[in-house]
């Protein structure tokens, strides 16, 4: 089974239909159910913060999102630990030429980890720790 790698901006576009990157995640969404997808509680803390302060709405949908995600079984959601967070925060400090958060770091090493190239991303930081962004034009 294929795996990829979900990153934050995947999953906001998918939740926004204003979003420029909607109809892109949404059709990569009807291709995923035979695919194993790996995300982070970090990532998930973005999508959740993102949300939080464009109104009642987006709560709701964003929480009904997170409780899909826990109950599909071929989503997996990796729980942030101390030494993730400790080898992430190690990374982002030993790349301070790049533009790459604390929660990018993290993904990067889940992605390293377990040998994942794809990301369902956008950002070009993907691309320029070796991956392949899917959302990007040309991908798929």
């Amino acid at each position: 089974m294929q795996t990829v790698f979900a990153d934050a901006g995947y999953f906001i576009a998918k939740l926004n239909p204003r979003d420029s990157l909607h109809n892109r995640a949404v059709e990569f969404e009807e291709g995923l159910d035979s695919v194993q997808i790996v995300t982070t509680q970090m990532v998930l803390t973005e999508v959740l913060n993102y949300m939080s302060d464009r109104g009642e709405f987006s709560r709701i949908l964003a929480s009904r999102m997170l409780v899909s995600l826990w109950d599909r079984p071929n989503v997996e959601i990796v729980p942030q630990t101390e030494t993730q967070f400790i080898e992430a925060s190690e990374r982002y400090a030993a790349r301070s030429d790049q533009h790459w958060s604390l929660t990018d770091c993290a993904s990067f090493l889940v992605m390293e980890d377990r040998n994942i190239s794809e990301a369902l991303a956008y950002d070009r930081d993907f691309e320029q720790a070796g991956f392949v962004a899917l959302l990007r034009e040309g991908q798929a």
